[in-house]
């Protein structure tokens, strides 16, 4: 047999033995992407997060220098040091609130959490000696959970359900330095922060690090996940954060249903008749039944079915293939070192006149909560962080809105964004490479834009106005700085903006300008899954027949004439 011969009766093979197992399990992805359109994998939104907090009040507050220069004898062993060695070199430190408590979150440079007490103990709790002294929050135990969950949804019932590593919505890279997790069962009738009105029975993650709540998951969205984004990524062959072995079988198992779809276009396209006709009178050579169907669907949308589990594969980055070849940005030298160094020690509750303020001091929080209120700003977090090196403080709302401090704090500078030219400065530490062009982003481009809530990145905020830069690296590295906070908020090489058309564009049709269409997208995206679906779903009744008959010819039976021309190969 020549190779030509031999190559189609191996195509034709390869598309009926992989299409009995690969039809199926595109037809339950076909299913569970069209729920995904709707329901998403459970996460915790900023607009979520922040909307549950409550207004920071100035009273009472201990100043940042007085949290950073606690006495934490664990630190002290480590470092053989004095306690704010290790402490110097903060990357950002938070005001927020925590269980209803105002606290400080400390976040190092290797990306370890700390939380300190943001007020002095009670009178009747503290002795003379450390009357100003802060103290270390409370270990995060089943009580601050509780806590912690009762004041994201206040007056409703909650239950303690004790710790997990990780369970099948908790998943995420993100909430590793958070393990373990407290997990509180919440009933209905609680209000929804971002404004969705009441919500139903939900499950809160709280962090077994800091107590904050890290993950709401709805009872309504965990039983739809189970026919959307769980069954969509088999989810139930993964249990750790990292795992090799779910992550090769999707990727073997994507491949397979590529090579099913791919074989059995060329084997349709190969049984159509374009010119002429079989002796039925029709261009296909299957007269009736589930054969044909699954014949005239296919052609339909081959190109359809055959983008979309191949951009599924590539989602795996299969071997690795969009991975940068060289180093990232310097993003530690782009925000220009650590926070002022705390003092030896600890400064008193009650900030002096703003005069005497220290220049390398870090912005009083109290002073700052009044003078953003004076500006018609309502704070719910303030972050202490440094650009360049240079300090500057950043205040979030409950609506995400943020304001930027910076300046002497007697005669502060408050404003929105940042400049495009003090973003340029700061860049060019990023890379030893030069820049090679920027431009100011007012409108959302291929690269940056924002989904709804339910996507798998909907939780990004991507404001506006934003930089793009463009460097001459090895990566030829693309980055979006949002101006609004200074912050790197996407970094992408250029296999990753290749990635981004294989995977994102191929698999959601997610350009800007599909996505303004709304509705229309959604309806185009189910009438395309429904084809797939059919097309599957027939694939999978051939596949199931074929079996029994199979099964039927090894207990001793004979395989009908037609069974055995098909073998042959197709007719002409």
């Amino acid at each position: 047999m020549s190779f030509a011969p031999r190559a189609r009766r191996l195509t034709y093979l390869l598309h009926r033995w992989s299409g009995i197992a690969g039809c199926l399990l595109m037809a339950l992805w076909f299913i569970s992407g069209m729920t995904m359109l709707f329901v998403g994998y459970p996460k915790l939104t900023p607009w979520e997060r922040l909307g549950a907090l409550p207004p920071l009040m100035a009273a009472g507050l201990l100043p940042p220098e007085a949290a950073l220069a606690e006495v934490d004898p664990a630190a002290a062993q480590e470092t053989a040091a004095s306690p704010s060695a290790r402490l110097a070199t903060a990357r950002s430190l938070v005001l927020t609130t925590i269980a209803g408590q105002p606290r400080y979150l400390l976040r190092e440079a290797g990306g370890g959490l700390r939380v300190l007490a943001a007020q002095p103990p009670a009178p009747a709790r503290r002795s003379a000696a450390s009357a100003d002294a802060p103290r270390p929050s409370p270990a995060v135990d089943a009580a601050a959970a509780l806590a912690e969950a009762r004041s994201y949804l206040p007056g409703v019932a909650a239950r303690y359900a004790g710790q997990v590593a990780e369970d099948r919505w908790t998943h995420s890279r993100a909430l590793d330095a958070h393990r373990p997790l407290h997990k509180v069962e919440m009933a209905a009738g609680g209000q929804d922060s971002a404004g969705g009105g009441e919500l139903g029975a939900v499950t809160l993650y709280i962090s077994g690090t800091t107590g904050q709540l890290v993950l709401d998951a709805p009872l309504a969205q965990q039983r739809w996940n189970y026919l959307g984004a769980w069954l969509h990524w088999l989810y139930l062959f993964r249990d750790r954060p990292v795992d090799p072995a779910w992550s090769w079988t999707v990727i073997l198992l994507s491949a397979l249903c590529t090579l099913t779809a791919l074989s059995g276009t060329v084997v349709g396209l190969w049984r159509w008749r374009f010119s002429g006709r079989y002796a039925s009178g029709s261009r296909s050579p299957y007269r009736a039944g589930w054969m044909r169907w699954h014949h005239l669907i296919g052609l339909l949308c081959a190109g359809f079915v055959c983008t979309w589990i191949f951009s599924g594969l590539m989602s795996m980055n299969p071997l690795r293939i969009f991975d940068p070849a060289a180093p990232g940005p310097r993003l530690a030298t782009y925000q220009g070192g650590p926070l002022p160094q705390p003092p030896a020690q600890a400064p008193s509750a009650q900030p002096g006149p703003p005069g005497d303020a220290n220049p390398n001091a870090l912005y009083p929080a109290a002073l700052a909560i009044d003078q953003l209120r004076a500006a018609g700003f309502e704070p719910v977090e303030l972050a202490w962080r440094s650009l360049a090196g240079q300090p500057y403080l950043q205040a979030l709302d409950a609506l995400g809105n943020s304001r930027l401090l910076d300046g002497p704090p007697e005669a502060p500078r408050i404003r929105e964004t940042w400049s495009e030219a003090e973003i340029l400065r700061a860049a060019a530490r990023l890379f030893e490479a030069p820049l090679a062009r920027h431009q100011r982003l007012d409108s959302h481009d291929a690269y940056y834009y924002a989904r709804h809530a339910e996507a798998m990145n909907g939780a990004q905020p991507r404001r506006l106005p934003a930089l793009r830069l463009d460097f001459a690296d090895a990566n030829r590295t693309r980055l979006y700085i949002d101006l609004h906070s200074g912050d790197v908020e996407q970094t992408l090489s250029r296999s990753q903006r290749v990635s981004r058309w294989l995977f994102y564009f191929l698999h959601s049709w997610d350009l800007p300008a599909l996505l303004a269409l709304g509705s229309l997208r959604d309806a185009t995206l189910i009438l395309l899954s429904l084809s797939g679906l059919a097309l599957a779903a027939s694939g999978t009744v051939i596949g199931w027949r074929r079996l029994r008959r199979g099964g039927r010819r090894g207990k001793g039976g004979h395989a009908p004439p037609q069974a055995r021309r098909s073998v042959q190969g197709p007719s002409s």
